[in-house]
């Protein structure tokens, strides 16, 4: 079977804008970049896949991705993540795709054995929807999809709830993979706390603020230490 990693990322000057209170712009982009990086060397070991599709667009993404051998799709016009996917999905299906796997690029502990066991987990039914969920189990971290256009995506708030009722709803029960590495994102101040200490081994000294845990963070994804 033909499966495939799409990879949606937004332009590295937008990433996690909503911890902008937080952090400066500079960290926000620093992250997105360093955490698009880590993920392309991590779905090139993966060796049940047999492509990884990116689409933004930011240009520099597109030159990233291509740097590290992947296709590329650039998006044009006003971003918006579901209709994206079901492009990218149909042109998968073009290619041959028999199945699907939607990451975002900014799983920063994200490992091999995470990837392959989503993959595993749909066995080898003709029909199959995996899915794992962030830590407030409210959005989709992962979703599998077999074949290609199975599922209608709905990504956005509570969109893990979503995509299993729809999963239900047309007769092909989501698989829920469970993994502390696809659980953990980055979009609140309480994640940048939970990653900071998951790394350091320890409870954040009060004394720490938001940014400087985060420049910890930083160091130690673009040195390759994460995970």
């Amino acid at each position: 079977m033909s499966t495939w990693v799409v990879l949606p990322v937004k332009p590295l000057s937008l990433a996690k804008s909503r911890l902008a209170e937080a952090l400066s712009a500079e960290q926000r982009e620093r992250f997105a970049e360093g955490s698009l990086k880590r993920i392309l060397s991590i779905l090139k070991l993966v060796p049940q896949l047999n492509g990884v599709l990116v689409i933004s667009r930011d240009t520099k993404v597109l030159g990233i991705a291509r740097d590290y051998g992947v296709k590329t799709v650039q998006e044009s016009g006003q971003p918006a993540l579901n209709p994206a996917l079901m492009r990218a999905t149909q042109l998968l299906e073009v290619w041959g795709a028999d199945a699907v796997l939607i990451l975002p690029a900014d799983l920063p502990l994200l490992q091999v054995e995470d990837v392959i066991g989503v993959i595993r987990a749909a066995g080898k039914h003709d029909q199959a929807i995996v899915i794992s969920t962030d830590r407030h189990r409210d959005g989709t971290n992962a979703l599998f999809v077999r074949p290609p256009g199975l599922l209608t995506y709905d990504y956005g708030v509570g969109s893990f709830a979503r995509h299993k009722q729809q999963a239900e709803a047309i007769g092909v029960p989501a698989i829920e993979y469970e993994s502390p590495n696809i659980r953990l994102d980055l979009d609140t101040p309480e994640d940048i706390v939970v990653l900071y200490e998951s790394l350091i081994g320890h409870d954040m000294p009060r004394q720490t603020s938001l940014s400087e845990a985060f420049e910890v963070v930083l160091t130690a994804l673009e040195r390759g230490e994460l995970g």
